[in-house]
């Protein structure tokens, strides 16, 4: 089976020049654990976790500190450059065997340089369990 069959298209993004606030915003509206980071011309530069925004707010000081890294952190600022990406004829396999490896819990799918869709664990565990896999 291939990472397109399996890959969720609909990806959720957020500029880099937007601030955390939006993007906990964000996350929280749609329900996930992170974002794809574009620019504003849409070009894809990174992924911003839950992980990323909880290990900015442990590095602060205090609730001032933690009030700014909210309001006036953009989101180019803590996001994971260069994520982890992977082709959408690649095998699903080698997609598991990725996120084992590299310890990530997604890959974004990338087709000549451009975002064109996310596959997750949970993708993976679904396919397992209905017997696609």
């Amino acid at each position: 089976m291939r990472v397109a069959e399996l890959m969720t298209t609909d990806v959720v993004s957020i500029e880099s020049d937007a601030t955390v606030a939006e993007a906990v915003g964000r996350l929280a509206d749609e329900h996930i654990s992170a974002l794809a980071v574009t620019t504003t011309n849409g070009l894809f530069v990174g992924v911003l976790s839950t992980s990323d925004i909880l290990q900015a707010e442990a590095s602060t000081q205090d609730s001032e500190a933690r009030d700014m890294l909210f309001e006036r952190t953009l989101v180019a600022e803590i996001m994971t450059r260069e994520p982890l990406t992977i082709e959408p004829e690649a095998e699903a396999r080698e997609a598991a065997q990725q996120m084992l490896y590299a310890d990530v819990h997604r890959l974004f799918v990338t087709s000549q340089g451009k975002l064109v869709g996310v596959i997750s664990q949970s993708d993976l565990v679904r396919a397992l369990a209905h017997g696609r896999v």
